[in-house]
């Protein structure tokens, strides 16, 4: 009888952290633990070797007429630091308060185990399941999943199947379950202003020398208008518009902006451009930045000018924006803007491309939709109301998984993406944690879904 609890807390005790060299033994351990499950399931396994980390590809076969399921997670996990605000070590799991805590427990260690104990109770149930699986489960998808394209490439007509199934994606809480519907594309880049070849005193050079960090500054002021909208020209020309179906599906996401802003820790929101914050977060694109320096950083004061200053900008996208374009744009723009007195270098950093799909019955649902793919969203939909209680929301959501996309792009699969990590589980953060009544009743959801489209052919 497959375990997923001891399951999943073996699987974090490996420490799989892809960004960190010093991690490669955990990132080994991981990798051989997910495809011993694997091969215990009588599935064939081969380890994909990669320029960083391999992928394991694992495939239960049968006659070519059966329906075809390809399951997605990764292995690999965010750095645990700092380790001073975990409760309890990062890498050694802890149950408390129906949680399980450890870093990887909801991203995506225990999403993934769901789908996989889905597989192995159905298989202990019923041998000669009419099903096909493969499980495609890389070990870079936190550092941006470099290796995953050409892997896609490569062996694209031995994976292609008839829809992904997934679970990165998120929910709002424990009872409400969302069907992810699109995810935000991602560009960007860093900016690095330099003025004086070095740094200066600022009491004897100061006044008409160009201080980077205030030139820098007075950049990243331009690419925002007072309402919210992104000011590089172009960037919204290919902006998908919103359906009515979508606003109404947001309508019952069960959340007040009150509670939202209390969750995070602020008094008021930013101006989004005339939409909602929670449209916002949806619908909309974004410009960030998500790191600034320049200068002195030392504890107590030194009174220079420096000589340089930089700032790392990334953008959300959606629907139909072109990753590729916007970037073009915004370097474009940031060159066009610089002041006068400091040079300018902009790095361009990864991207990938927005993703969205539409559930069958839709105003702008695909006249020619797969079968199974309609298939599988309806019996989603039919597994997650009666083993949750509640219909579940179809959703795009802010966060951006691009292998999603470059699996559209290049197999032309669609994915089913269910929503089973929440808020209070801290991803990235300390203390992560992953609710175990999702993990016991995601394995009832994803195992009735498979179970009905081996019976559907």
């Amino acid at each position: 009888m497959f375990d997923p609890l001891s399951a999943v807390q073996s699987f974090i005790r490996h420490p799989s952290v892809s960004a960190d060299s010093t991690y490669a033994e955990g990132m080994k351990g991981a990798r051989d633990f997910i495809a011993g499950l694997f091969r215990n399931l009588d599935c064939s396994v081969s380890v994909i070797d990669t320029p960083k980390h391999p992928i394991i590809l694992a495939q239960r076969t049968g006659d070519p007429s059966w329906p075809h399921v390809v399951i997605y997670g990764h292995y690999d996990v965010q750095p645990p630091d700092p380790l001073d605000l975990w409760t309890t070590p990062p890498f050694k799991p802890e149950v408390r308060n129906g949680r399980l805590y450890g870093r990887g427990a909801a991203d995506n260690k225990g999403p993934l185990m769901v789908h996989i104990a889905a597989v192995a109770r159905l298989l202990e149930q019923r041998p000669d399941l009419p099903l096909r699986i493969t499980f495609i489960i890389e070990g870079e998808e936190e550092i941006g999943s470099p290796s995953f394209r050409p892997f896609l490439q490569e062996y694209c007509e031995r994976i292609r199947g008839d829809f992904v199934l997934l679970s990165d994606t998120g929910s709002p809480n424990p009872e409400q379950i969302v069907i992810t519907t699109g995810l935000r594309g991602l560009i960007g880049c860093e900016v690095e202003l330099t003025g004086p070849c070095t740094d200066l005193h600022s009491g004897v050079h100061g006044g008409p020398v160009l201080n980077p960090i205030r030139a820098l500054c007075s950049l990243c002021a331009t690419l925002h208008t007072p309402d919210g909208k992104v000011a590089v020209p172009g960037f919204y020309d290919d902006v998908q518009p919103v359906q009515d179906w979508e606003r109404q599906e947001l309508s019952r996401l069960p959340q007040r902006l009150e509670d939202y802003k209390a969750f995070l820790g602020v008094d008021a929101f930013a101006a989004t451009y005339g939409q909602s914050p929670f449209e916002a977060v949806r619908f909309g694109p974004t410009l960030e930045y998500n790191g600034i320096t320049g200068g002195y950083q030392g504890e107590g004061s030194k009174t220079i000018i420096p000589s340089k200053a930089s700032v790392k900008v990334t953008c959300r996208l959606v629907p139909d924006q072109d990753p590729k374009r916007i970037q073009q744009q915004l370097i474009a723009t940031l060159h066009e803007r610089c002041p006068k007195g400091v040079a300018i270098k902009c790095t361009p950093g990864h991207g990938g491309f927005p993703y969205s799909v539409v559930p069958p019955g839709r105003t702008n649902t695909p006249p020619n939709q797969p079968p199974r793919l309609a298939a599988a969203f309806r019996e989603a939909e039919a597994a997650v109301t009666k083993v949750f209680g509640s219909k579940p929301l179809f959703l795009r959501e802010g966060g951006s998984v691009p292998v999603i996309a470059d699996i559209k792009k290049i197999t032309g699969m669609d994915s089913l993406m269910i929503g089973l990590f929440t808020p209070e589980d801290n991803l990235h953060a300390p203390d992560e944690s992953f609710h175990l009544g999702i993990l016991q009743r995601g394995i009832d959801v994803s195992a009735r879904i498979l179970a009905r489209i081996a019976e559907g052919g």
